[in-house]
């Protein structure tokens, strides 16, 4: 399956990083590994620009890479390929649906974080994420319009399984709603998903969907596992995502992209 593959697209985090946020050596080599072997790699993630350049940096990723999901395609020298914001009408009709539920609301605009808060169990995660501090709104009409991403954040499950329901059920058609982690609820454009970030980042390689490789961990990665010739499901990976996948990697703390490279692609090529 493997020996056709020519780009392999990474998710970033519970993938390509561990649990410090950090890539690790053995990742760095097996993407040198990679490269050294002609294949294309690149990045896709629910993380802002600002928190994939470091990695695109530490990489050197010079190829296209998708930010928000595949919202926005964008090169590291700062050429923006696709753009897509969230409608208005669906930003404004979800915050309705929202209203006083006990979330964190973030808005992403602009390659700026918006928050409502900078407490809470998860800032500081993402600061490491964005590579960036939260700029504190109370207010979130001006933003309505210019949205790239809305995460509604909670560590009560049940509760965030609910607005994902309420949302979906008025605007599935309109945007991409997906939890990117059990604590975040992601709303971007309908563009902005992983299937349909996949498809424009192998277009922008000038290569079709059945010479690429997808490797993620969590259910925004779905989308993109179905599109792959070859789905790898990280060992971390709830069952939802392996059951969707053609190979299980080891854990994102075990090194699990390179063992990956090595065990699922690398294999294929020198075949």
């Amino acid at each position: 399956m493997s020996g056709a593959i020519k780009l392999l697209v990474s998710d970033v985090d519970g993938t390509l990083v561990d649990k410090e946020k950090k890539v690790t050596p053995a990742t760095v080599d097996a993407v040198k590994r990679l490269k050294a072997a002609g294949l294309g790699f690149t990045i896709i993630s629910a993380r802002p620009r600002s928190g994939m350049m470091p990695i695109a940096e530490l990489l050197g990723i010079d190829e296209p890479m998708g930010a928000f999901n595949g919202g926005i395609v964008f090169k590291r020298d700062g050429t923006v390929i696709e753009h897509h914001m969230i409608d208005v009408d669906v930003v404004r009709g979800a915050m309705e649906i929202v209203g006083d539920a006990p979330v964190d609301t973030w808005f992403f605009a602009g390659d700026v974080w918006y928050a409502s808060t900078d407490q809470g169990g998860h800032v500081g995660s993402e600061r490491k994420a964005s590579a960036q501090d939260p700029v504190i709104v109370s207010d979130f009409t001006d933003l309505l319009a210019k949205a790239d991403k809305v995460t509604l954040v909670s560590d009560d499950e049940e509760l965030l399984r609910d607005l994902h329901a309420k949302v979906a059920a008025k605007f599935d058609t309109q945007a991409t709603i997906v939890q990117s982690q059990t604590y975040y609820l992601d709303i971007t454009p309908v563009a902005g998903n992983k299937g349909s970030g996949i498809e424009e980042l192998a277009d922008a390689f000038g290569i079709s969907l059945t010479q690429t490789a997808a490797i993620g961990d969590q259910a925004n990665d779905i989308a993109m596992l179905k599109r792959a010739k070859l789905a790898i499901a990280m060992g971390n990976a709830p069952q939802t995502v392996r059951d969707v996948a053609h190979e299980i990697t080891s854990a994102n703390d075990a090194d699990g992209v390179a063992h990956a490279i090595d065990t699922f692609i690398l294999t294929g090529v020198s075949a």
